[in-house]
């Protein structure tokens, strides 16, 4: 029986589905952390005015979910043909338009959530854009400061060549 190829450097289907699955699980990881410290401060400013709050599920589904989203832009070459030739540079626009990306996204998740509790679309983004778009501001920007350490280790380790960052991470320190 012939070994599947999908050309890509003779690596087989399944070794493909590992790889991209350890990216996925890095990533969502990833998140996963920014995303819990975050909600750990707010819900520490939260207690202090007597409320409880701390959703580390919602945490990780929105990790799960963005990692996924992230994968799937970068499969999709989102940023990857920006005119900008210094690596500081690229890291930098790449990040604003995975968050753009990002951003687009949630208000779609936004209005889909609006459908499910039966509300119109237009309902569903003014409450977004509504008293809470200072936070949900704030929330980019923090995205941003979440991403940006993510795309430059991905860019570093395109500009280095693939593993090679992986191996430099994991090798003994000198």
């Amino acid at each position: 029986m012939a070994e599947d190829h999908d050309g890509a450097g003779g690596r087989d289907i399944g070794e493909r589905l590992r790889e991209e699955l350890h990216r996925y699980a890095i990533i969502s990881a990833y998140l996963f952390v920014c995303f819990s410290v975050i909600l750990l401060y707010r819900s520490a400013v939260l207690l202090e005015q007597g409320q409880h709050f701390l959703p580390f599920g919602t945490a990780a589904v929105k990790a799960l979910v963005l990692g996924k989203f992230l994968l799937i832009g970068e499969a999709f070459g989102v940023g990857g043909r920006l005119p900008v030739k210094t690596l500081v540079g690229r890291i930098a626009l790449r990040s604003l338009v995975l968050l753009v990306v990002l951003v687009l996204l949630t208000l779609v998740e936004e209005i889909v959530v609006g459908w499910v509790h039966h509300r119109a679309a237009a309902a569903s983004l003014g409450e977004f854009f509504g008293p809470l778009l200072p936070e949900r501001l704030a929330v980019s920007l923090v995205m941003l400061l979440v991403l940006v350490p993510l795309v430059a280790l991905i860019e570093l380790n395109r500009v280095l060549g693939a593993g090679t960052l992986g191996r430099f991470l994991r090798g003994r320190v000198q």
